[in-house]
């Protein structure tokens, strides 16, 4: 059965990360340069949420206070769901649609390991589903 460790394995190193007292139209800037669609917020290398572009949409638009006066802190999202690496795909899966979660926090014990999202297992799942077919559909088309 494939772990959680299998999808963190294939991601890149998880740079993505942001300061709580960061202004929102900087860490909007980060993310569009980085390509990314969240931002992990770290504080002296602990977890304090996450900043995605769902957060920004959703709550600071419609803030009193422009995004050049707006911290970080003020929107992430916290706390998330959480597995560990030695979890199962399915479970970490079931777990997300449970807490209609799109981001998955993953932990070895008491070590932040990473950040699993839907995406990062849908693909995950099916590439392993690709595989299988490959294999099943190896026969000789005969016209």
């Amino acid at each position: 059965m494939k772990k959680v460790a299998d999808v963190l394995d294939r991601k890149y190193p998880q740079f993505n990360t942001v300061l709580p007292d960061c202004l929102v139209s900087d860490a909007l800037y980060q993310m569009s340069c980085e390509n990314v669609d969240f931002l992990i917020v770290l504080e002296d290398e602990k977890l304090l949420g996450i900043l995605s572009d769902h957060d920004i949409a959703t709550k600071v638009l419609f803030a009193p206070k422009p995004l050049n006066q707006t911290h970080v802190r003020e929107f992430m999202s916290s706390p998330f769901p959480i597995v560990s690496e030695n979890d199962s795909i399915q479970h970490c899966m079931q777990i997300a649609e449970r807490y209609h979660a799109q981001h998955i926090v993953v932990y070895d014990c008491f070590s932040f390991k990473g950040v699993v999202t839907m995406h990062d297992l849908m693909t995950y799942a099916l590439n392993i589903r690709a595989g299988v077919l490959e294999q099943e559909e190896s026969f000789q088309w005969n016209y």
